[in-house]
């Protein structure tokens, strides 16, 4: 971590912009620009856990429209040397170089283990880990599959991007509200995983998107599980300040 005590490292996850309409998403998409803007002097770094956009799909010489705001500032954050992590999450998981290349962006496509100021990190989208969840697991065997991308992108962009939001939408219909209750400790498939994980190794902080509840829960033996929300309700973001990790709500 770099100059501890005066820079910190900042997490934000699941903005799914493009979702419901331009319109709001185009808000939505200005606003979380203005917060980057804020952090930008005293970030060391910047993790975002997935789920940037309802759905991305990298052809080899198109990708979606729009974004330009939010874009822009990732590549202002990285020309000023901000190192900025990438993990896909199941809404734009098709990722294949383009922030590598144009934006000088680390993307991740499974959760990794960091270590800052001698505290353990473990972190990730959080999609498909647990138990439970099985249909979902299945399917993304299915859309990780090298064949199908390349299937997939045989479609004209029209036409696959099309099908795609469709098919994104219809999610989002179908899990309604739910993912705004809180299941219990006991029954929140991530914090099981954290704590399987803990049973082999100790890891101070676990710090994963996907499941739009900001939650912060204390796991024992000085060890967290942080979830960061959403910036579709609860406008919620984490940062480590080289002793300890904060969860806070984004008020302008």
């Amino acid at each position: 971590m770099k100059e501890s005590g005066q820079k910190k490292i900042y997490f934000i996850s699941d903005f799914h912009l493009g979702a419901p309409d331009y319109a709001t998403s185009l808000e939505r998409e200005k606003k979380i620009v203005r917060f980057l803007e804020t952090i930008k002097e005293d970030a060391a770094e910047l993790f975002i856990l997935g789920d940037m956009f309802d759905f991305w799909y990298e052809y080899k010489t198109v990708v979606p429209k729009g974004f330009v705001r939010l874009l822009g500032m990732l590549a202002s954050f990285s020309d000023k040397g901000i190192p900025i992590h990438f993990f896909i999450g199941n809404h734009d998981m098709w990722m294949h170089g383009y922030f590598e290349n144009e934006l000088n962006i680390k993307v991740y496509e499974k959760p990794e283990r960091f270590q800052f100021n001698g505290k353990k990190f473990y972190i990730g989208h959080g999609d498909g880990l647990g138990p439970g969840d099985h249909g979902y697991k299945r399917l993304k065997k299915v859309f990780r599959n090298p064949f199908c991308q390349w299937l997939f992108g045989q479609l004209h962009p029209t036409w696959g991007m099309g099908l795609a939001n469709y098919f994104s939408a219809k999610s989002r219909k179908k899990t309604g509200s739910s993912d705004q209750v809180f299941l219990g400790e006991e029954n929140e498939w991530l914090v099981i995983y954290a704590k399987e994980i803990l049973a082999n190794e100790h890891i101070d902080y676990f710090v994963f998107g996907h499941r739009h509840l900001p939650l912060d829960i204390d796991l024992g033996d000085n060890s967290r599980y942080i979830n960061l929300g959403d910036w579709i309700r609860s406008y919620t973001y984490a940062f480590f300040d080289g002793q300890n990790m904060h969860l806070l709500k984004w008020e302008e």
